[in-house]
């Protein structure tokens, strides 16, 4: 399809037909435990050379041991510069900003900075969390969340496309005397709404530049394209799942399958037929180098 936005790296993953593949950090290792930097980095040109279209990083402010993931250590920002300065056309995307713990004056300024580093590759998902005990860490009302979630937006898209705007949210006040810099490299940049992130499907549609979501069984998947199309005309649809390449009839691992690569490749033709644009993979392995190796030389190429 395409995506309708001049940002790079939404056009890098939204402005064909082909349905495009990314993954997410961390790319070395899973599990508890602060992933090692030089070795993430190499991971990330490794996963730029063998031909993913976007390196995804996840927003988890805090670390909680009952969720049994803490995503993927470092801070979003200063992560994705540091992936920006070590790779060259590759998207970069966040899976997801969670708009109600984070000022959105901040957002705006440290994403457009982040897309300026890395020349307009900068995709934004957002989301409204997931993860009770920060609420109460931010001095945020879970009940809260979507209110601010959609506040966050109105807020970002005006300080990207005004100069000196006037905006009263209950973030803060701005009178016309104060802007925020840097401008992204587009009018402002492309933001992918998680999940519902506690909104309608009409106002993701008309306020979101995309919808990104979860891995849903095949009948469960064809009726959400089929909403989305209604609600969100041709913007892209985006999804995420697990994927492990083994020599067996496919059989479901968590968020995604364990399958022989033939059995992908037909996969994934499949929903792209349907309407999905990107997916955004975790390639499971011993070996992660060989694993995301391998799942573009035997899926990726022949899809």
């Amino acid at each position: 399809m395409t995506g309708g936005h001049a940002n790079a790296g939404y056009r890098r993953l939204f402005d064909s037909d082909a349905l495009t593949f990314g993954t997410g950090f961390p790319l070395s290792e899973r599990g508890r435990g602060t992933p090692p930097i030089d070795r993430e980095l190499e991971m990330a040109e490794h996963a730029e050379a063998v031909g993913f279209d976007a390196l995804w990083a996840r927003d988890v402010p805090t670390d909680w041991p009952d969720f049994r993931d803490t995503g993927q250590d470092y801070d979003v920002w200063p992560w994705l510069s540091a992936v920006a300065a070590r790779t060259d056309e590759v998207a970069l995307g966040t899976a997801s900003v969670v708009l109600p713990l984070r000022h959105p004056l901040h957002v705006a300024k440290a994403a457009a900075s982040v897309d300026r580093l890395s020349e307009g590759r900068l995709v934004l998902g957002i989301a409204s969390g997931d993860r009770p005990p920060e609420y109460a860490a931010f001095g945020v009302d879970e009940d809260d969340r979507g209110a601010l979630f959609r506040e966050s937006v109105d807020l970002l898209r005006t300080v990207w496309r005004e100069e000196f705007p006037e905006h009263d949210s209950r973030w803060g006040r701005l009178d016309g005397s104060v802007g925020v810099v840097p401008d992204p490299t587009t009018e402002t940049l492309p933001l992918l709404v998680t999940g519902h992130a506690r909104q309608s499907l009409p106002w993701i549609g008309e306020h979101g530049d995309g919808w990104l979501f979860y891995h849903l069984p095949r009948r469960t998947l064809e009726d959400y394209l089929d909403d989305w199309r209604e609600a969100g005309g041709g913007k892209p649809f985006a999804m995420s799942m697990g994927v492990e390449l083994a020599d067996t009839d496919p059989e479901h691992i968590e968020q995604g399958f364990r399958a022989r690569s033939d059995w992908f490749v037909e996969y994934f033709r499949e929903i792209g037929e349907w309407g999905v644009d990107h997916v955004l993979v975790s390639v499971r392995g011993e070996d992660r180098e060989a694993a995301l190796a391998r799942f573009a030389s035997e899926v990726i190429e022949h899809v």
